[in-house]
């Protein structure tokens, strides 16, 4: 069995633990944040044995073997570098990190230390994501040309760090590492060039983006995220003989090709959008393995360049 522990009390963590306790070799042990009384009361509803008010207790207990982590995204360094530091292995909330020297030390870390590290990325691992990529691989729409997502995330004002640049907030951090990686991961490319625009206040983080990217083999994508509209998020992949769009994408359960005007449907549905992530965790810690190699080092240094420089860019 795979014991975790949770470090965060964020809205995403219930989402998580029902991940893991729908798993097959998974169970959380152990949950830690700054409020305690925030962490007390998320373990008793998510029945979680454990409650620590530090991270750094948590981090000392040793029945953990893996921690989840989904503080703030400034915080995703600090955190993750502690924990390596204490011997665990990691799971750590997408953006990696805010920079590429900060990515680059925690998987030098990580390999030092003999230890896995991985950035969580569950919307690689949905089965839908698994019959798109196969479909385009087997040609069903012919060599793809263009790939263009929407994000619609009118709802992020809840976010309080949301339009701090210092706390790491903003549209395309908190949401562009879903489709970049997702292009990345079906199309099996690498980024050549990217450009991008931005909506933003000064002194604030990114409210609305549109960023162009240039991927291996002539491939285009456009990447477009707003909170200032409620518009239908999906992510479609345009070839020479049709295209495939997935809805809601990050969390998909279907997916759609037109191909020479004809229409197929695929339907994969689950309970838990993260058991599929978990699993796969949970696997390459059992075979001992430092490195996921579907959200590999090289997928994830990739998307932070990429972010980092569109931000210093936007903020100069």
């Amino acid at each position: 069995m795979i014991h975790y522990g949770i470090i965060s009390a964020a809205q995403i963590v219930p989402r998580f633990v029902a991940g893991v306790k729908e798993s097959k070799d998974g169970e959380v042990v152990a949950i830690a944040a700054r409020d305690y009384a925030r962490a007390q009361e998320m373990a008793e509803q998510l029945e979680i044995p454990n409650v620590y008010g530090s991270y750094q207790e948590l981090l000392q207990d040793t029945t953990i073997d893996i921690v989840y982590i989904a503080v703030y995204n400034k915080g995703h360094y600090e955190t993750a570098k502690e924990a390596l530091l204490a011997n665990k292995h990691v799971l750590l909330e997408k953006p990696f990190t805010l920079n590429w020297d900060e990515a680059e030390e925690l998987f030098d870390l990580a390999r030092e230390r003999q230890l896995f590290i991985m950035e969580a990325q569950k919307a690689l691992f949905l089965p839908i994501t698994q019959i798109v990529k196969e479909k385009i691989e087997a040609g069903a729409i012919g060599t793809v040309n263009y790939m263009q997502s929407i994000t619609a995330y009118p709802t992020v004002h809840h976010i309080d760090w949301f339009y701090s640049v210092e706390a790491g907030g903003g549209a395309l951090r908190g949401s562009g590492g879903y489709p970049l990686q997702y292009m990345l991961y079906v199309t099996g490319g690498a980024i050549v060039e990217a450009a991008g625009t931005a909506v933003r206040n000064p002194h604030e983080s990114d409210t609305q983006c549109d960023v162009s990217v240039l991927f291996e083999n002539k491939v285009q994508g456009n990447i477009f995220i707003t909170t200032h509209l409620d518009l239908p998020s999906q992510l479609t992949f345009y070839g020479t003989k049709g295209e495939l769009t997935i809805p809601n994408f990050w969390k998909a359960t279907n997916a759609t090709l037109l191909c020479e005007g004809k229409t197929e449907k695929f339907e994969q549905p689950y309970q838990s959008e993260f058991v599929f992530e978990v699993n796969h965790v949970n696997d390459c810690l059992q075979k001992g393995l430092l490195e996921s190699p579907v959200v590999t080092k090289e997928l994830t240094l990739q998307t932070v360049e990429l972010f980092e420089q569109l931000y210093q860019q936007w903020e100069s």
